[in-house]
């Protein structure tokens, strides 16, 4: 990290030789450092604090002094774990966030990767760096789904370099986990250049258990965040790694693993909070890492605690501390004034020096961003006259066997479920199943596609389409072929989304032009709306669950238990089996033509 500020002019402000740019006075600190609440001034210079004490001697007539009689004055809050692609973009989450007091954001990298590649992307980094707050970043090593041609694109040299520079720092987390634990020669070599920059590698170790996380903390991993219980959390403290507190909209699960500060009372120096990319609405009602510490001190945790899990907590394991994560002459200006320690809801926000949002509204400017001109990936690569092809959207079925059924147990974890089906015309007929649904995953480059069946997915979806998934590829899901197509074509048409159709009529269109994932708008109120709205026609069309993204953006990766449309084919994780394999689209399409 860099400051504008130099220790010459810093050292002339705190002995009062200098005047400062902003005072403010009166407020009581929360110094993170000792652990102490103290009746003090705090004076800011540039985009650093020079001094905080008792003495007003660095204010002349140029200096905005901040009255901040009865109020708390606490470290910006940090996001160690953020996903800034769940609809909304860097900018439209930026503008919601950074008025709710996070003022330091340190995001996963994929979907921008994936379709900007490492020149477009280190663009994409460099522009963003107009946003007001600290965006920062951790760069992905592998996808979330093995697909043809993966590590071609995340290579060694490209990563390497994106990990040289100083807005990234460290690894995302690997949530293939099983390629640590067997010894993938890349990650482990890459495991070994992060940690001799001196930059952290995050983790992601869902279901693994204790004696196999003692070969993912052996691999370099520093933290992990996927514990669900106060079992599973202190079992990743104990091996060493900084373990982070989650609640989200997928696993809000804080109530749970707190118990390992209000009962287990553990040491809390490595234990973080997160918000794990929540979905819009989520954070609408909820908030962001003001949640998180709200949400804690509801539950018991001392009101300090909290505010260090979120702030020089996560600044450390960030290894970050010279710089943000406390209130001290040197660091950076990242401050915000609360009027209570009940909601945490900040009325001033002071990021890198400069008055950023007021009263829950943000007043700092943000970048005019052409999105497009870092894409290197187009959208789609094949002719659109490819979707009306009805045989791409059937699973075959020409035998007396059963077929293998994707069963959704919850949001995100399916089964397999064998299921006799009669066939027609050689493909598995569904008319007579209620809840059965076609699923196909349709590579935007028009390569291959793979073939599904869902169970307790939905029940009367006639046809939907998404690039809202982990591959980015084309998902069409429903029991209507003509629907599916109708679907799949005005996804197409919007260059990446999600649409629902009834019949012949399309009922929902959510434009995600942005790497399939995001809107390009700069409202995060549009992404809410466009959040509400598809849980909304899914819930009426029989989902059984509460947050539609997460099932989607799973269904899609090679790593939850169950099955799952992958790009090589329909896979079985736990067998780690392919039941059905990836057809040629070109084969389809050619046996229609013909």
């Amino acid at each position: 990290m860099n400051i504008k500020a130099s220790r010459k002019e810093l050292v002339e402000v705190a002995k009062g030789e200098r005047a400062a740019h902003l005072f403010i006075k009166g407020g009581t600190v929360i110094n993170v450092y000792s652990g102490e609440l103290l009746k003090q001034n705090l004076a800011i210079y540039e985009d650093c604090i020079a001094y905080i004490g008792h003495s007003e001697h660095c204010i002349d007539k140029s200096t905005k002094v901040i009255n901040a009689e009865g109020m708390y004055v606490s470290p910006g809050f940090i996001e160690a774990h953020a996903h800034p692609w769940v609809v909304y973009n860097p900018i439209s989450v930026t503008s919601k966030v950074l008025p709710l007091g996070t003022t330091t954001t340190v995001n996963d990298n994929l979907f921008f990767y994936m379709h900007m590649g490492v020149n477009g992307f280190k663009k994409l980094i460099s522009d963003l760096k107009q946003l007001p707050g600290n965006f920062l970043w951790l760069v992905r090593l592998i996808s979330q789904a093995d697909y043809p041609g993966e590590r071609e694109w995340f290579n060694e040299q490209d990563v390497q370099q994106l990990l040289e520079l100083d807005d990234v720092v460290g690894t995302a987390e690997v949530t293939r986990w099983p390629l640590l634990y067997h010894g993938d020669p890349f990650l482990q070599h890459t495991m070994d250049y992060v940690k001799k920059l001196g930059k952290i590698s995050d983790g992601h170790t869902a279901g693994c258990s204790y004696e196999k996380l003692n070969a993912i903390a052996a691999a370099g991993v520093s933290a992990c965040h996927e514990a669900i219980t106060a079992e599973e959390a202190i079992d990743r403290l104990r091996l060493g790694l900084w373990t982070t507190l989650r609640n989200s909209s997928l696993r809000p699960d804080l109530a749970e693993i707190i118990k390992l500060i209000t009962e287990k009372k553990v040491n809390i120096s490595r234990i973080l909070m997160t918000t794990d990319g929540p979905h819009p609405a989520f954070i609408e009602k909820e908030g962001f890492v003001d949640g998180l510490v709200r949400q804690a001190v509801g539950l018991g945790v001392p009101v300090m605690n909290a505010i260090q899990m979120v702030t020089i907590n996560a600044a450390t394991y960030l290894r970050l501390d010279d710089y943000i994560g406390g209130l001290a002459p040197g660091k950076r200006a990242d401050v915000i004034l609360l009027p209570n320690l009940v909601d945490f809801r900040p009325d001033l926000v002071i990021a890198n020096g400069e008055v950023v949002a007021e009263n829950g509204v943000l007043t700092a400017s943000l970048p005019e961003i052409d999105w497009n001109q870092y894409i290197v990936r187009k959208p789609f690569s094949f002719s659109t006259s490819v979707l009306e092809t009805s045989e791409l959207y059937l699973y075959p079925h020409t035998t007396n066997d059963p077929v293998p059924v994707i069963y959704f147990r919850s949001n995100v974890i399916t089964q397999r479920k064998d299921i006799e089906l009669p066939s027609k015309n050689g493909f598995a007929d569904l008319s007579a199943h209620e809840g059965l649904l076609n699923a196909v995953l349709i590579d935007r480059n028009g390569e291959w596609i793979v073939k599904g069946i869902l169970e307790r997915f939905a029940v009367n979806v006639d046809g939907m389409a998404s690039t809202y998934n982990t591959t980015t590829e084309l998902l069409v899901i429903g029991k209507d072929h003509k629907a599916m197509a109708k679907a799949a074509a005005k996804v197409y048409e919007m260059g990446g989304g999600i649409a629902v159709v009834d019949g012949d009529e399309v009922v929902l269109e959510i434009p995600l032009p942005l790497t399939g994932m995001m809107t390009a708008d700069r409202s995060f109120d549009v992404t809410v709306k466009y959040h509400n709205e598809l849980l909304f026609a899914l819930q009426q069309r029989g989902f059984p669950f509460h947050d539609i993204l997460y099932t989607l953006l799973f269904l899609t990766c090679d790593f939850l238990p169950g099955l799952r449309l992958v790009p090589f084919g329909l896979y079985d994780v736990k067998s780690d089996e392919i039941l059905l394999h990836a057809t040629p689209l070109s084969n389809i399409f050619f046996k229609r033509t013909n």
